[in-house]
């Protein structure tokens, strides 16, 4: 009987620790899927507050201060085409090519860089040739502040090519009045328009936010099911041990 009950202790105690290990796992993945659903959740308010924002971007016309992301500028003034840069590997309508970056000194004397398009290239590696108009044009397109881009391992610049737009790849780079850059959306000197604001919709941030919460929900439903499975299955261990040690012994008694 008492390597019955020593049995019994020692099932109990490993019976218990798995519980814990069972439940505590799963505790974790229900707790992981509320912080990532409420994450996206979040990003989702975030992003139509952005888009918001740019709906409603000012409309300005040689603004004399910093625009507001995503607003709407028109521009007066004159390109610096010999001061004309690439961005390197653009596509578009599946062609490979370059983004044209020039930059504008506008009728008050302050520079501005330009995005002014896409310009096929093909896979040539060559200096691409982008015709500027001389004298004095008129611009429209949409703010870009300057912000954290992804890395680049290597020069950005290479020649006339840069790999990302950084103010910075221009020798005179403290002469730009502001920090960012005017995509252009039409006006003199504009190429066929590749770029738009990266904004991930609304509605994928919400369907995230869903996946996350249904995987809490099931995870909550594996514990619980799971966990009375498991603690049937303990109950009757004990009782297994039972009925075999009293069958030993009254195997003992016979055989006397």
């Amino acid at each position: 009987m008492r390597g019955s009950r020593e049995g019994e202790t020692t099932q109990n105690r490993r019976g218990g620790t798995r519980r814990w290990l069972w439940h505590g796992f799963w505790l974790l993945v229900i707790v992981l899927g509320l912080l990532l659903g409420l994450w996206q959740w979040e990003r989702a308010a975030d992003k139509r507050a952005y888009l918001e924002r740019l709906d409603a971007a000012p409309h300005l016309e040689s603004p004399a201060s910093t625009p507001p992301d995503g607003a709407r500028v028109t521009l007066h003034g004159e390109y610096l085409a010999d001061h004309t840069l690439f961005l390197d590997n653009r596509t578009r309508d599946g062609e490979l090519g370059v983004a044209v970056l020039t930059p504008l000194r506008d009728d008050s004397g302050r520079l501005w860089l330009v995005q002014r398009g896409f310009l096929a290239t093909g896979p040539s590696r060559e200096t691409p040739e982008a015709e500027t108009p001389s004298g004095r044009v008129s611009v429209e397109g949409r703010w870009q502040s300057a912000g954290e881009s992804a890395p680049v391992y290597g020069p950005n610049r290479e020649g006339r090519r840069v790999q990302r737009i950084d103010l910075d790849a221009w020798p005179d780079r403290e002469g730009f009045a502001y920090e960012g850059w005017l995509h252009l959306t039409g006006g003199d000197g504009a190429y066929p328009e590749w770029w738009q604001p990266s904004v991930m919709p609304p509605s994928r941030h919400l369907g995230y936010a869903v996946q996350w919460w249904g995987l809490a929900l099931a995870a909550l439903v594996v514990m619980i099911v799971g966990g009375r499975r498991r603690g049937r299955g303990h109950r009757r261990d004990p009782e297994a041990m039972e009925r075999g040690s009293v069958k030993e012994e009254d195997n003992a008694w016979h055989s006397r």
